[in-house]
């Protein structure tokens, strides 16, 4: 099956918070997971870059311009307050001095908008990649107003009778697809919506040949999914092949006090500065443990503890202690067969954990049929659990020969399902700690 996971899909107008963190982290390792599962995956970032929004960015860089070269300018309603502005604004003055100044403003906004975007798209991809998320596919919305792709799908909603004119604009009847209300495609000035976009967006998706098409979006676009079932139903698509993924909202706990701000710029905090203070590594296992359903509350003091209480630590140093003994085994000079007479593995501890290691097969396809990448999380857990308990419980070196090679392959099994998830998880495997 041909999937397509569009995920985070945020504004290019400043940088991406912790919400967007918890998106790009499930986004990523569902797609992981999907392909771990065997299903054919393409990972898609929609970028905004058509609209209002564009206008309000270059507005609002346009206006800490003029400020920091003492100009009187009113900040815009609608603008961007976000000290990443100012520093745009900042380089451009570096770079090009009080060039712009000349220029009608008209011009200028149009010079601040290229500049401000192309700016704000590469520091984007540039968090991202630190995050350990990589698209295949940056979809420009602006593509779609080129190609007269909205008109089109209107056209064809119009022709079909889905669509039909009141008070001077164009409405689909989406009650009849079960939609609470009916909605504006075109607005009476003729202006299409973000929604006609939308359609067209996602029209362009099922042409491309894709079987199915999952969206992450925040808690705050769960009254947007039925108008969207009801347009690709409209447009000749099976409602079911648009899967949408609600996201719940993410809070930062430290000191068991909530973290609202950053201390730094008093906005939101961004996913770099979390990145700075926890890593990546910890920032994506904690937000990917928690089902997407329930509000994710993040403990800052946990996530950067070396101890067992922290469950990223907890996996990985049971991957680092893998692979010490693999090194002891190498300078011993032992041989390792990479298999044994495991009848002689009869410890409980022993039992344990080749059962669990006998599941993982299963738990991959029913988290991705389910997509639950947080079983895989509690599965690599609670799989480093019992790898603990038998390091502490039978030893492995030092035994008969016999005993020694069944304890190295199952320590080898251990340590392959432990890489495996946790690449799955977009979380390293380290060697040492």
């Amino acid at each position: 099956e041909k999937i397509q996971v569009e995920y985070v899909s945020a504004n290019p107008t400043g940088p991406l918070h912790v919400g967007h963190g918890r998106g790009a982290a499930v986004g990523s390792a569902l797609s992981n997971l999907l392909k771990a599962a065997g299903y054919d995956v393409e990972q898609e970032y929609y970028i905004n870059d058509a609209g209002n929004q564009m206008n309000n960015l270059a507005r609002s860089v346009n206006a800490r311009y003029l400020e920091l070269l003492g100009q009187t300018c009113e900040f815009p309603e609608d603008g961007y307050h976000g000290h990443d502005i100012i520093d745009t604004a900042q380089r451009i003055i570096d770079k090009y001095g009080d060039r712009f100044l000349k220029m009608e403003e008209d011009e200028r906004l149009e010079q601040f908008k290229t500049i401000a975007y192309q700016e704000k798209l590469a520091a984007l991809k540039e968090d991202l990649e630190r995050f350990n998320v990589r698209f295949d596919v940056w979809f420009s919305e602006k593509t779609l107003h080129e190609a007269n792709k909205i008109h089109e799908a209107c056209d064809y909603l119009l022709e079909k009778g889905y669509m039909e004119k009141r008070d001077g604009a164009l409405w689909l009847k989406s009650t009849e697809f079960g939609d609470d209300k009916d909605r504006v495609v075109i607005r009476d000035n003729g202006v299409p919506t973000y929604f006609a976009a939308d359609i067209a967006y996602h029209t362009n998706k099922f042409n491309r040949g894709f079987d199915r098409v999952i969206n992450l979006w925040g808690a705050d676009h769960h009254g947007y999914i039925a108008r969207m079932k009801a347009a690709m139903q409209c447009m000749g698509f099976k409602p079911e092949q648009l899967e949408i993924l609600v996201l719940q909202m993410v809070r930062l706990l430290r000191d068991g006090q909530e973290v609202k701000m950053s201390k730094r710029t008093g906005q939101s905090v961004t996913l770099n500065e979390l990145i700075d203070e926890v890593g990546t590594d910890a920032a994506r296992f904690f937000f990917v443990m928690r089902s997407i359903d329930s509000q994710l509350d993040f403990d800052l003091d946990l996530a950067v503890k070396k101890s067992n209480d922290n469950p990223v630590f907890y996996v990985q140093y049971a991957h680092a202690r893998i692979c010490s003994i693999m090194r002891q085994v190498a300078e011993a000079g032992i041989t390792v067969q990479g298999k044994g007479n495991y009848r002689l593995l009869t410890e409980p501890v022993e039992v344990d954990l080749i059962k669990k290691l006998g599941e993982y097969p299963e738990m991959l396809a029913a988290a991705a049929k389910e997509r639950a990448v947080q079983q895989v999380a509690h599965y690599v857990y609670d799989l480093a659990g019992l790898f603990h308990s038998a390091y502490n419980q039978c030893r492995i070196l030092g035994v008969n020969e016999e005993l020694q090679q069944a304890r190295l392959a199952m320590v080898m099994a251990v340590g392959h399902v432990v890489r495996h998830a946790l690449s799955i998880l977009g979380v390293s495997a380290p060697e040492k700690m």
